[in-house]
């Protein structure tokens, strides 16, 4: 496996993964949509073990019961979401690494959240809610 790095907009913060990830998705569930600002959001989730801080100090946020958000607190980029239920496991928002087109999304998931103005990509698996597990696609 090749190791994946990225970072916020100004350069703060810098992150390493070295393992591809476990799951990628597009999620437009209403608290991703009002923490980035955007009308849905990509994530990769990895294996904690596998990711690291290489610079700065990200700002965490409490954002609900039992899941912590991070951010830089300089530029205002979303970073991370951890949840105290998944504590093996990160996710990391995938426009935020330096090549995002390595990770491409499987699946889209809380659409009963999504904006009826937003469109669905149709070539992905569609979910309601949470995500189903599907193996991600590999490494290019």
């Amino acid at each position: 496996m090749a190791i994946h790095e990225g970072g916020c907009s100004c350069e703060a913060i810098r992150y390493r993964i070295t393992e591809p990830p476990t799951y990628s998705v597009v999620c437009h569930c209403a608290s991703c949509r009002r923490a980035n600002g955007a009308t849905a959001i990509a994530w990769i989730t990895v294996a904690r073990a596998e990711f690291r801080f290489l610079s700065g100090f990200p700002q965490p946020h409490q954002s609900s019961l039992g899941v912590v958000r991070r951010f830089c607190r300089t530029c205002g980029s979303p970073l991370t979401y951890e949840n105290a239920g998944s504590p093996d496991s990160i996710d990391i928002t995938t426009a935020t690494l330096d090549a995002p087109e390595a990770f491409p999304p499987l699946q889209e998931v809380w659409l009963e959240h999504k904006l009826s103005w937003q469109p669905v990509n149709p070539a992905l698996a569609h979910f309601p809610r949470a995500m189903t597990f599907a193996p991600p696609r590999g490494d290019p």
